[in-house]
């Protein structure tokens, strides 16, 4: 094997200019490596330098890399992104709340009472599990009734995909698996891929996770951990129904299994009450509930939780010790000091109504400018609209065109474990203007139109 070698994963980058410059050519050549070595990435698309590379940048054989490393796969939507930073580019891709909704005169507000009232504690070292009385807040907010959780049941941790990388370290290794819904969300699929761990889809329609297919699937292997969205999924906005909640909680205490509930959308429902969650409905043994406060206030606070029994927990606690030793102690006074405000309501209703305006929007656009050929579901709250090309289309080939027109999205064989969903398309709504989400949709429907779809 060369010193230098392409390994394999699927992503889309961007190269902002042709480098070389022969006629026809669709190849590029790098000669960065160490050793002056050329790379060729091939395949390349240079319209818009969207092309396919396998595995990481460069594997050097002299460095001690771990195997779980050689199957690594940067996301793809990270990598588009890159793209969607240019000036003029308008990107229904990233998973991001709206900036200019941010709470900034509330959290400048929470940091002077913050310093005010704890000083420099603030700024210094604290426990793993996390400042106690956030972590009375949230067990209250979960379940009322103290006597069922309290504290010892939750962990804050840097954000939730650190809840999934602390989970993934506690529970997975080689040839334990993992049952995700189809499709499911590629933060937590790349989380459990660095363990190693057999990622086993579970079929999903449009009331979420099927219980019969678990069943199924349970009588050939049984999982480390189940993971699900239930409210408003990363990717299709789908949310389980009632009926299906308690099937699940059935399943799940009957073979007494371990399910991991991710619930980072559930507070941003655009009418009616939220639904009761798994954890609530099973109780601490056999449900670990995640959320964030990164859709709700801000995602650079990098504040989210774990509860679950405080076996679990407790574990957790010893796994982030050798991880980060805790989560920021700043961002967690702030986050208390807003909850403890009570602004942080008003706050969370705002963001369901603005949310919800720009979903209308997204959805009238669509009916305006997309061929009739497509379809399409209308989520109830979240971030997140999930569209439907017909069978033989491809998402991607539609992407590199609509790059040209300065438009992007997420093509939806991403979230897809077992390779499907190649027609399938992700759209987010939180992150931009009316106006911005009317041009862009018209912009993709053009490109539909023009390629006779």
């Amino acid at each position: 094997m060369p010193k230098h070698t392409i390994m394999s994963f699927h992503t889309i980058l961007y190269c902002s200019a042709r480098r070389d410059t022969a006629a026809g050519s669709s190849r590029e050549e790098h000669t960065d490596a160490p050793t002056g070595a050329a790379v060729k990435y091939v395949d390349c698309f240079y319209a818009y330098g969207v092309f396919s590379i396998y595995g990481g940048r460069k594997y050097a054989e002299d460095f001690m890399y771990t195997e779980r490393i050689g199957g690594l796969k940067s996301s793809a939507i990270r990598e588009i992104l890159k793209i969607t930073s240019r000036p003029g580019v308008i990107s229904f891709a990233g998973g991001l709340p709206a900036p200019e909704l941010f709470p900034l005169e509330d959290i400048a507000s929470a940091a002077q009472e913050v310093f005010a009232k704890y000083s420099a504690s603030v700024l210094q070292y604290s426990v793993t599990e996390g400042l106690r009385t956030l972590r009375e807040k949230i067990s209250l907010m979960l379940e009322p009734d103290a006597s069922l959780i309290g504290p010892s049941h939750v962990i804050i941790t840097q954000g939730s995909q650190q809840g999934l990388d602390l989970l993934s370290k506690l529970f997975l290794e080689k040839g334990r698996s993992v049952f995700t819904e189809n499709p499911s969300y590629l933060g937590a699929l790349q989380a459990f891929q660095l363990f190693q761990a057999d990622i086993l889809p579970i079929a999903s329609d449009r009331d979420g996770i099927q219980p019969e297919s678990l069943r199924r699937a349970l009588k050939v292997r049984r999982p480390a951990l189940v993971y699900i969205m239930p409210n408003f999924q990363n990717p299709t906005g789908v949310s389980l129904s009632m009926e299906r909640r308690l099937q699940l909680v059935d399943i799940v205490k009957e073979h007494d299994l371990l399910l991991v509930e991710d619930d980072p959308y559930g507070d941003l429902i655009f009418s009616g009450e939220k639904m009761p969650s798994l954890f609530t409905l099973g109780g601490t043994r056999n449900f670990i509930y995640m959320s964030s406060f990164s859709k709700t206030i801000a995602p650079g606070m990098r504040v989210a939780y774990l509860a679950g029994s405080e076996e679990i927990i407790g574990k957790l606690a010893v796994v982030k010790q050798g991880t980060d030793l805790q989560t920021n102690t700043l961002g967690q006074y702030l986050v208390n000091e807003y909850l403890e405000s009570g602004r942080y309501y008003g706050h969370r209703n705002l963001l369901r109504e603005t949310y919800k305006q720009r979903r209308d929007c997204m959805l009238s656009s669509m009916e305006s400018y997309f061929p009739g050929s497509l379809s399409w579901n209308c989520p109830e709250g979240g971030m997140f609209l999930w569209v439907r090309l017909p069978e033989h289309c491809d998402a991607r080939e539609i992407l590199l065109k609509c790059l040209e027109r300065n438009v992007a999205f997420v093509p939806g064989q991403e979230f897809f474990p077992d390779g499907s969903g190649k027609n399938t398309i992700r759209l987010n709504f939180s992150n931009a203007l009316p106006d911005k989400i009317e041009e862009g949709i018209k912009r993709i429907g053009e490109v539909l139109k023009e390629s006779n779809i």
